[in-house]
C-alpha cells in the first residue's frame, strides 16, 4: 500500500506557535507532548503529521515491534535479545495514529493467537503502544477518546512503561514517546487529569489577514496537483530544519538553567495560581529547549516567558466558565522584574548572584552568537514571499498571541456514570463466562487454543476444540453521558429582566454539573413567532454558558413551537447518550404553531402528551413570580409526567439533585 504524501512541515503558513511547540517537543521528548486546540481546518492535524519529515532519524532494527533503542532491548523483544540480533540502522521516527474506536488489547497489545495455535507457547503480540515507543503517538479529536483508553494513557504517560497481565501473560516494556493531540473545543473539553500529562498546548485559529490566507490556499492547490514537485521545491527548507533539531538536540545537555531561572519559574507558578508541580518540571525543560533552538547555552528570562504561555495556560483554570487565558500585562511585568538585576556582589559572574568569580567562558559567549543567527534567521523574506522562519518568535511578537485554556474541572470532574458492560459502547475487555450473552469471539478461541496446546490435547491439523469454560463474554464501556436540551422561555411573559437573570444563574450551575459529567447540550430558545435551536448537541458547556448569558429577552410566547423543535433534536440524538428536557418557561403560550391557527395551550398539552408517550425524562422550571398565578407550568410538568421547580426553588442544588434523580430513574 503506498503511503499518502505528507505536506511539508516548513510550509505551513500562518500558525508560527504551533510549529515552535512542535519543534520544543522533538528537541526534547520529556517535555510531555502538545496539545493542540482550535477551530476545523487550522493546520492542526497537517503539521502533526508533518513533524516527522523533519526529525532526525532514530537507530532502530527494521523488524523489531518495540522499537528498542542500541543496547536496551525490551525484555519481551526476541529479536533484539536473540544470539544474532540484526544490526541497528538509521530509520524514520516512528509515528502511531490511535483510533478513537480502539480496543484494550490493540493499545496494550495481547496474546499471540497464531503462535499459540501453532506451537501451544504464550507469546506477546505487541500493541500500538510499543509501537509508538521513541517516537509520536498521535490522536486525533482526543476530547473523544474512550474513557477507558484515556485511563490506559494516564498510566502509561505517568510511568513510561507498558505492563499487561491477562490471559496467563505479564509482560513489561517501555512506552516512552511525544503524545500529540489535536481538539476542537465544540465537542468538549478534555479530562484534567489528562489534560495535565499534555506538557504544552496551543490554540490556533484560522488567519484573519486575507494575504496570510491567500498562500494557504496558494499552497495547497499547489500541492494537490503534484506533491512530488511541491515538497521538492521546500526540500531545502525541510533539511536546514532537521539540521537545526538535531544540532538543538545534541546541545540540549549543555543548556544551563540557573538557580535565578528555576526561582522564577516557580514564582510564575505561584503568582499564576497553577496547583500541578508538574507545570515548574515541564516549564524547565522547554525554557532549555527554546534555548537549545536558539544555539544557546544558557536560559534567559525571555526563554521562560515563551515556555510560560506554552504550559501555563491550560493548568490555570479550576473552575468550568471561568475567563480562559492569561494575564499577559501580569506575565510581562513579572519577566520586567527578573531581567532588572539586582545589586550585584562584588566580582559576581554572569546569571545567578552566588556564582563564584570566573572569567566569561565561551560557552558564556554563545548567547550573543545565538541572538546574531536568530537576527539572521529573522532577516529573511516573510512567509508569503515563500521563506519562513523556524526560531522561536521574539518576546515581542509573542505578546500578540492570544494564548487561551480548556476549561478544567474541579475534584468532581469525571463521567456521569462509568457504564460498565453497557449494551452499547466500546468493548474494554473480555472475561469468562460460562453464558455469555455477548460472546468475545477472539478471547474464547485464545482460550481454547493455549488450552488444547498446553493440555497436548492438539494435534497437527486437528480441528480447535472449545469447551464451555473457554467461553469469555465482551465486556463494554459507554461514555454515560446524558443528552441535555435546555428549552428556554425569553418571551416578554417571562417579564423583568432581573427574573431572567436569576433564571440564567441557576441554569449555569446546572451547566457545571452536565460539564463536570461530560454530558452533551444543546439549548433552545423561544420568543416571538417561532422557536430556535441556539446551539446544537455539544459537549461544550462554554458554548452553552455563552448562549445563555447573551441570551435576548421580549416578545410572544410560542411554547408549543418549542415543545416540537425539542422533539426533533431528541429524535435525531444518538442513542448511546440517553436525554432530559429541561423547560425554563412560566407556560403562559400565546403563539400557535407556524401554520395553524389553534389555541396555543391546547397544542402545548398536545406536544407534552406526545413527549410523555415517548418516555422522554424532563423537568420544568416555573419562572412565574408575583401574587396572582395561572399555575400553567406545574400542568405542563404534569402532562409531561416530570417533576416542577418553582423559581423560589431554583437553586444549584436543587437543580442538580433533581437532575440526577431524573437520570438515575430512566
Amino acid at each position: 500500500m503506498t503511503a499518502l504524501p505528507v505536506y511539508p512541515f516548513s510550509a505551513i503558513v500562518g500558525q508560527p506557535l504551533l510549529q515552535q511547540a512542535l519543534l520544543l517537543c522533538a528537541v526534547d521528548p520529556g517535555i510531555g507532548g502538545v496539545l493542540v486546540r482550535g477551530d476545523k481546518g487550522t493546520a492542526k492535524s497537517t503539521a502533526a503529521r508533518g513533524l516527522t519529515q523533519v526529525l532526525p532519524p532514530i537507530a532502530r532494527v527494521a523488524a523489531c515491534a518495540f522499537n528498542c533503542a542500541p543496547g536496551q532491548p525490551a525484555a519481551a523483544c526476541t529479536l533484539c535479545n536473540g544470539d544474532n540480533a540484526p544490526a541497528a540502522a538509521p530509520a524514520d521516527l516512528p509515528f502511531v495514529t490511535l483510533p478513537l474506536g480502539a480496543t484494550e488489547d490493540r493499545v496494550l497489545g495481547s496474546l499471540d493467537l497464531q503462535q499459540a495455535l501453532q506451537g501451544g507457547q504464550r507469546a506477546f503480540q505487541p500493541g500500538l503502544l510499543a509501537a509508538a515507543h521513541r517516537g509520536i503517538l498521535y490522536i486525533d479529536e482526543v476530547n473523544l477518546l474512550a474513557d477507558h483508553l484515556v485511563d490506559v494513557l494516564l498510566d502509561v504517560a505517568a510511568m513510561g512503561v507498558n505492563t499487561v497481565q491477562r490471559e496467563g501473560l505479564s509482560v513489561s516494556h517501555p512506552a516512552r514517546f511525544t503524545l500529540i493531540g489535536t481538539m476542537n473545543l465544540e465537542e468538549g473539553d478534555l479530562r484534567p487529569q489528562l489534560l495535565d500529562r499534555f506538557g504544552l498546548m496551543v490554540e490556533v485559529n484560522a488567519p484573519t489577514d486575507k494575504t496570510v490566507r491567500a498562500e494557504v490556499v496558494r499552497r495547497r492547490i499547489a500541492f494537490e496537483a503534484d506533491p512530488a514537485a511541491f515538497a521538492s521545491q521546500w526540500q531545502d527548507r525541510q533539511d536546514a530544519l532537521r539540521n537545526q533539531v538535531a544540532q538543538a538536540q545534541r546541545l540540549l545537555p549543555e543548556v544551563v538553567l540557573d538557580d535565578a531561572m528555576l526561582e522564577l519559574i516557580s514564582h510564575l507558578c505561584c503568582e499564576f495560581e497553577v496547583a500541578s508541580l508538574r507545570a515548574d518540571i515541564v516549564m524547565h525543560k522547554t525554557a532549555r529547549a527554546i534555548a537549545a533552538l536558539q544555539a544557546r547555552s544558557r536560559v534567559r528570562p525571555d526563554d521562560v516567558r515563551e515556555a510560560a504561555l506554552l504550559v501555563l495556560p491550560h493548568r490555570r483554570r479550576r473552575k468550568p466558565f471561568e475567563q480562559t487565558g492569561m494575564d499577559q500585562d501580569k506575565l510581562d511585568d513579572l519577566i520586567d522584574q527578573a531581567r532588572t538585576p539586582e545589586p550585584p556582589a562584588p566580582d559576581a559572574g554572569e546569571g545567578s548572584g552566588e556564582a563564584p568569580p570566573q572569567e566569561p567562558s565561551a560557552e558564556q559567549e554563545q548567547p550573543e552568537e545565538g541572538e546574531q543567527d536568530q537576527q539572521d534567521q529573522q532577516d529573511q523574506p516573510s512567509e508569503a514571499g515563500g521563506q519562513q522562519t523556524f526560531a522561536i518568535a521574539a518576546a515581542g511578537q509573542a505578546r500578540k498571541i492570544s494564548v487561551a485554556a480548556p476549561a478544567q474541572a474541579s475534584a468532581a470532574s469525571g463521567r456521569r456514570s462509568a457504564v460498565a458492560d453497557a449494551s452499547r459502547g466500546s468493548v474494554v475487555r473480555a472475561v469468562p463466562d460460562a453464558n455469555p450473552d455477548r460472546l468475545a469471539i477472539g478471547a474464547t478461541l485464545r482460550s481454547a487454543a493455549v488450552r488444547s496446546a498446553l493440555s497436548g490435547e492438539a494435534e497437527p491439523g486437528e480441528r480447535l476444540a472449545v469447551s464451555r469454560a473457554d467461553l469469555h463474554r465482551q465486556v463494554r464501556s459507554g461514555r454515560g453521558a446524558n443528552l441535555i436540551v435546555f428549552v428556554v422561555d425569553a418571551s416578554g411573559s417571562m417579564a423583568a429582566q432581573r427574573r431572567m437573570e436569576a433564571v440564567k444563574g441557576a441554569v449555569l450551575a446546572l451547566l457545571t454539573d452536565a460539564y463536570q459529567r461530560r454530558d452533551q447540550l444543546a439549548v433552545i430558545a423561544f420568543r416571538g413567532e417561532q422557536a430556535q435551536l441556539l446551539l446544537a448537541p455539544t459537549r461544550s458547556a462554554d458554548l452553552a454558558e455563552q448562549g445563555l448569558r447573551e441570551l435576548p429577552t421580549g416578545g410572544r410566547t410560542p411554547l408549543p413551537h418549542a415543545l416540537q423543535l425539542a422533539a426533533q433534536v431528541l429524535q435525531q440524538a444518538s442513542p448511546e447518550a440517553p436525554p432530559l428536557l429541561v423547560i425554563l418557561s412560566d407556560g403562559k403560550a400565546n403563539v400557535s404553531l407556524p401554520g395553524s391557527h389553534g389555541d396555543a395551550w391546547a397544542q402545548t398539552l398536545e406536544a407534552a402528551a406526545v413527549l410523555a408517550a415517548q418516555a422522554v425524562p424532563a423537568l420544568v422550571l416555573d419562572t412565574e413570580s408575583g401574587y396572582l398565578r395561572l399555575g400553567r407550568a406545574a400542568q405542563l410538568a404534569e402532562a409531561l409526567g416530570a417533576p416542577c421547580l418553582t423559581l423560589e426553588q431554583l437553586t444549584g442544588d436543587a437543580l442538580a439533585l433533581t437532575v440526577r434523580a431524573q437520570l438515575g430513574a430512566r
